[in-house]
């Protein structure tokens, strides 16, 4: 099951990401997939706004990840672009993120695989002439239910 969307601009990708955070739930893996600057972390800032947060969103691309406490939910920020192995992953007890009730958001997940637990939703962003295009595919039930209210 999954659906697209175009985004014009960062604006609207940005409201994009609210209307995911909106209705993403106290806990949903959702993983971020597109080339550098596809606006993988501007979605993510949307969806953190969304859920009270009104500081700024780095990009955790050094420290992996990034926690946030908004609105009484728990959310980790991923950035694993520069992960060199997998295994990195088990040895900062990243399982233990995936346990917790919260919401875990990560870009670049593909560096992560074996290690990472199935994602409820996959996000992926494509440039297109005009903006970019956000395809949404739900690879769970949580994830079928966000898809079916977004």
């Amino acid at each position: 099951m999954g659906r697209s969307e175009h985004l014009s601009d960062e604006g609207s990708t940005l409201s994009f990401g609210e209307r995911l955070g909106r209705v993403c739930g106290a806990h949903a893996v959702i993983f971020l997939r597109g080339q550098l600057g596809a606006g993988k972390t501007t979605v993510v800032r949307g969806i953190l706004r969304a859920l009270g947060h009104a500081g700024l969103v780095k990009s955790p691309t050094y420290t992996l990840v990034e926690p946030y406490r908004c609105g009484g939910r728990q959310v980790y920020h991923f950035d694993l672009y520069r992960l060199m192995d997998p295994e990195e992953l088990e040895l900062m007890g990243a399982r233990d993120y995936f346990e917790e009730d919260a919401i875990c958001l990560l870009e670049w997940p593909e560096r992560g695989e074996g290690v990472l637990p199935e994602p409820d939703l996959w996000l992926d962003l494509t440039y297109r002439d005009d903006g970019r295009d956000v395809t949404l595919t739900a690879a769970t039930e949580r994830g079928r239910q966000v898809l079916a209210q977004i």
